[in-house]
């Protein structure tokens, strides 16, 4: 008859999981696949930003904006309440949420990648100069209010990008989904209201997974174990 040793959940981590599957542990890791993303994010936040000019803008980013934008209208408080997820108030109510949870290296990753990232997105306007939709384009359907400011890079998208990075690993499967939906949501949701153009969004998020992936390598992230192991 072999003895059976129970393993204490960490705090937090309630529920049941079937043999076989990976779950998380309280522990913290860093990991080489977040260098990647780092690099990634840079690389297509630099190439997003190259075609970009103050005055000007390709045939081709024009059309795909057109698609979103030209879409049929709806009332406004349905696009206007997933846009407020890259909101920067968004920043402190996750930080909150997580402390709710006792979460508390959770809070702190989140507060460190939305403080960032929101202010890198304010640097970046500063190198690569253009303005919104309507200054480049005619005929621009603006819905709610209209945006002022210099348009590249989105700091909606930015700041729900980098969130979701961050968050993703302490999350349950479920709950990643809602996350990946918010950041597509914003995605689109920014051009629908003809507040940013394709480029924009490209660089915006480019910054967010960069901006993610950096706090998640100098702080680590949450650990999963391998494999729960069966008994017999």
């Amino acid at each position: 008859m072999s003895a059976i040793s129970r393993r204490t959940r960490p705090a937090g981590d309630e529920g049941t999981e079937a043999p076989g599957t990976a779950r998380p542990s309280g522990k913290v890791e860093r990991r080489r696949l977040d260098a990647l993303w780092l690099l990634l994010g840079a690389a297509v936040l630099v190439l997003s930003a190259l075609p970009v000019h103050a005055h000007g803008i390709s045939p081709a980013e024009a059309r795909a904006f057109r698609v979103v934008n030209d879409l049929p209208s709806v009332p406004f408080g349905i696009v206007w309440l997933p846009m407020q997820l890259g909101n920067f108030l968004i920043v402190p109510a996750a930080a909150l949420a997580a402390l709710a949870f006792r979460r508390w290296r959770l809070a702190i990753e989140l507060t460190v990648a939305g403080g960032a990232v929101y202010l890198l997105a304010k640097q970046v306007k500063h190198f690569v100069h253009r303005g919104r939709p309507d200054t480049v384009l005619s005929d621009v359907i603006v819905r709610g209010a209209h945006p002022n400011g210099l348009g590249y890079t989105s700091g909606h998208i930015a700041v729900v990008t980098a969130l979701a990075l961050v968050a993703t690993p302490w999350l349950p499967r479920w709950a990643r989904w809602l996350v990946v939906a918010a950041v597509v949501a914003v995605f689109f949701a920014r051009m629908y209201v003809g507040a940013h153009l394709p480029l924009d969004m490209v660089g915006g998020a480019a910054l967010g997974l960069a901006t993610g992936a950096a706090v998640r390598l100098a702080l680590g992230t949450r650990a999963r174990t391998a494999r729960r192991e069966r008994t017999a």
